[in-house]
Parts: C-alpha cells; structure tokens; sequence
C-alpha cells in the first residue's frame, strides 16, 4: 500500500509522463491531499520498459493496456489500494476519510503526536474536497 501525507493513496488509472514519453493507461497510486503521484508497483517494471522502448523507437506518445479488464483491477485492489473505477469521488473521499479516523485513532493508541497532526491536515483537507463536492452535486441538480 502506498502512503503518503499520514495514510493511503488511491488507485487510478491515468496517464504518465516520464522524461519526453507519455503513458496512457497507467495504474497509479494519488495522494488526494497533496496531489503526489506514482506508478502502481505491481506495473512499475513494465512502464519503465515500456518508456525504454519508446525512447528507442523516438515516440512520444504509448499505452500501456489497450483494455483494463475488472480482474486487473482486482489485483491492483490487492495491494490494499483504494480504486476509483468511476467518475465519482465522493465514495473515495468516504473511504479515505474513514481510513485516516482510524488510523487517528491508532496515532493515539501509539501517542505519535506527529502522525496524528499528519492525520489531522489529511482529514481536514478530505473533508474539504467532500464538502466541495456535495456542494457542486448540489448545485448542479
């Protein structure tokens, strides 16, 4: 799982640049607070492969997947990721919101002050993106 701003990244599928290459259909990990990005480890050798070969073959522009089929997904989803399948955020946000209370109260269990004002900022800045987006699927009905 990976981790980032005091708790999880969420799962995407995306594209990725890396040096003049763009990759399409890429699984990757985003920190929602911060807006940290990185590959998914379980395809982190084939995208470096595969910009190798772009790089070799001077193209600019590759993808990954042409199709991204529900058992990759699951297996993406095994690394403890939470996925965002569809264009709706909101469930994400509720799924991270209610991670970072639980490890909330773990940073108090452990008195690690420092990860629990970590969890502090992530749950503030979540709660922000979720009241954001109730208010824009508010206004547009």
């Amino acid at each position: 799982m990976g981790y980032c701003c005091g708790a999880s990244m969420i799962g995407l599928i995306g594209s990725y640049r890396q040096q003049s290459i763009m990759v399409h259909q890429v699984p990757l990990m985003f920190c929602p607070v911060c807006h940290s990005m990185e590959v998914h480890p379980a395809v982190k050798e084939e995208v470096e492969l595969v910009i190798e070969y772009a790089l070799e073959d001077r193209v600019r522009e590759v993808t990954l997947r042409e199709t991204i089929t529900p058992e990759m997904i699951a297996e993406w989803k095994e690394a403890g990721i939470s996925f965002q399948e569809t264009d709706d955020l909101e469930p994400i946000l509720r799924e991270q919101i209610d991670h970072s209370l639980d490890l909330l109260r773990v940073s108090k269990v452990l008195n690690d002050k420092e990860w629990g004002e970590e969890l502090k900022h992530r749950l503030s800045v979540l709660t922000t993106q979720l009241k954001k987006l109730e208010q824009q699927k508010e206004e547009s009905r």
